[in-house]
């Protein structure tokens, strides 16, 4: 199941679990610099969550990437305890259940490291502005800089032309990618090597 398939199917839980009288989250600002510039030096991020609503619903997984000049130099992989429960849809989705995460590090406590890790480097993401927002989410814990992201949806819908749709599992069966989707690693290494097809091709 890809994130945008999961999103019907979270979009009526948080219908069914919203009180009627919880006002939408404010909207944050973008505040990052969207690209499609060839870049060499980058991280792949992904997050695994609780919800779809950056702000509101908590990060319980993290995956990123480190390439420098196109090869795989450092990862960080963890997960998350969102100090709250994971739910079934989620945990159906992801694989993560609330025993996984409950002797995990806060978020309070790895922000900065997630954020040390990328060094200021370009950010690309699959769907971006769900990871983005998420990434965000956190300046009321450390402060997150104005990054360049490329969004690999918008690169493929550029340049791969073969498939029906451009989300992740249907750009990594169409790549014959080993995929472990909706696991912010398995995630990371597609998105990467989608990104990479995409510029071998432009």
């Amino acid at each position: 199941m890809d994130k945008r398939d999961a999103e019907q199917l979270l979009n009526q839980k948080l219908r069914e679990t919203r009180p009627s009288w919880q006002k939408r989250q404010p909207v944050r600002p973008k505040k990052y610099k969207t690209s499609l510039k060839t870049v060499e030096d980058y991280v792949i991020l992904d997050f695994e969550t609780t919800g779809l609503r950056a702000g509101s619903d908590k990060i319980i997984q993290i995956g990123a990437v480190k390439y420098i000049g196109h090869n795989r130099v450092n990862t960080m992989y963890l997960l998350i305890n969102p100090e709250c429960s994971i739910s079934p849809t989620i945990t159906r989705i992801t694989g993560i259940t609330n025993r996984d995460v409950q002797n995990a590090p806060v978020i309070e406590e790895v922000a900065h490291e997630l954020i040390a890790f990328i060094e200021g480097l370009p950010i690309i993401a699959h769907n971006a502005p769900f990871d983005m927002g998420f990434l965000y989410a956190l300046e009321d814990i450390t402060p997150i800089p104005e990054y360049t992201v490329i969004d690999t949806v918008h690169l493929a819908r550029r340049v791969i032309r073969e498939t029906p749709n451009h989300k992740l599992t249907t750009l990594s069966a169409f790549l014959e990618l080993e995929h472990n989707a909706h696991d912010a690693l398995g995630d990371c290494l597609a998105t990467a090597a989608i990104y990479q097809y995409c510029i071998s091709r432009m």
